[in-house]
């Protein structure tokens, strides 16, 4: 498949609308001594509060199983526990997104080191299928290439991004696969402006909801050398595939999250799904829980 050339003309149909009602945001939650210290990036539920996670500097290509008891009732987290890692005994591909296909039921993952995205059974182990991948994601430099990955179980299809825009583009592009893993097809979408040059921007995740709407989860940084007065804003979008090529997004929430002289909340969001419907479930790249500083937090949202 061939990718067409952007032009910004393009992002004049692409005005934000405003949120028509507020989602409940949930204190972040940690659990440092069951869940291991990672640089997860991707999370998935499979079912019975079991969810896979990927940590994009993991020692081998694979996908943890983290059991999290979820209380609907008070918006937590009441129990948190590690059931291991599943490794397929390839190298770490930088994974960033992982997604399960109850259909199949086998899971997605997408690499940022090889601009892939491979199948892989429960197990850990790939099933020799991969999505076929257009050339201008599958050419894309390290560290803008594949960043984010979901399946939508209304439309039967899934979808990927690049955490930023690829060279030479003035708009994302929002790639779309049929279930025989070809590619169908291509959206586009108006990411933020940077807030200053200052600040690391871009898509760290997509989540199908499941009818019919897309969530695009961008995220701003910005962390001074000596780390006190770090800040993250999460933005998270709604936007629903249709048959107008370019998106339009709706601003469904956001917050934010600092580092001060008395709180260490930063959190660095990277991996976004839909736990329960109405519910949303984040989970933060710690950097290996960074000098002890960072940690792997989790963030519920209600709808």
């Amino acid at each position: 498949m061939r990718c067409q050339r952007l032009y910004p003309i393009a992002a004049l149909f692409l005005v934000p609308l405003l949120a028509f009602s507020q989602p409940r945001l949930m204190r972040q939650q940690h659990f440092k001594k069951h869940i291991p210290a990672g640089n997860y990036s991707g999370i998935t539920p499979l079912g019975n509060e079991r969810y896979a996670v990927v940590s994009d500097k993991s020692k081998e290509d694979g996908f943890f199983v983290f059991r999290l008891h979820i209380d609907t009732l008070q918006g937590i987290i009441t129990k948190a526990e590690n059931e291991g890692f599943y490794s397929c005994g390839q190298k770490n591909r930088d994974m960033e997104g992982i997604v399960y296909c109850p259909h199949t039921r086998t899971l997605f993952i997408c690499g940022e080191g090889d601009n892939a995205v491979y199948e892989y059974t429960l197990e850990g182990q790939r099933t020799g299928r991969q999505l076929e991948m257009p050339n201008c994601f599958k050419s894309a430099p390290r560290n803008l290439g594949l960043e984010a990955l979901t399946y939508d179980t209304l439309r039967h299809r899934f979808y990927i991004t690049s955490e930023r825009l690829l060279p030479g583009d003035s708009l994302l592009r929002l790639q779309s696969f049929g279930d025989n893993l070809k590619p169908d097809r291509q959206y586009f979408y108006q990411p933020d402006k940077p807030i200053s040059r200052k600040y690391y921007h871009g898509v760290s995740e997509l989540c199908a909801t499941g009818d019919g709407r897309l969530l695009v989860m961008e995220r701003q940084l910005r962390v001074p050398r000596l780390k006190i007065g770090a800040k993250s804003i999460v933005r998270i979008y709604e936007v629903e595939p249709k048959e107008n090529s370019f998106l339009e997004k709706r601003l469904l929430t956001e917050f934010t999250t600092r580092i001060s002289l008395t709180s260490r909340r930063f959190a660095n969001y990277e991996g976004l799904c839909t736990p329960y419907q109405g519910w949303l479930l984040l989970v933060a790249d710690s950097q290996n829980q960074y000098k002890g500083i960072l940690r792997d937090w989790f963030k519920l949202i209600a709808e």
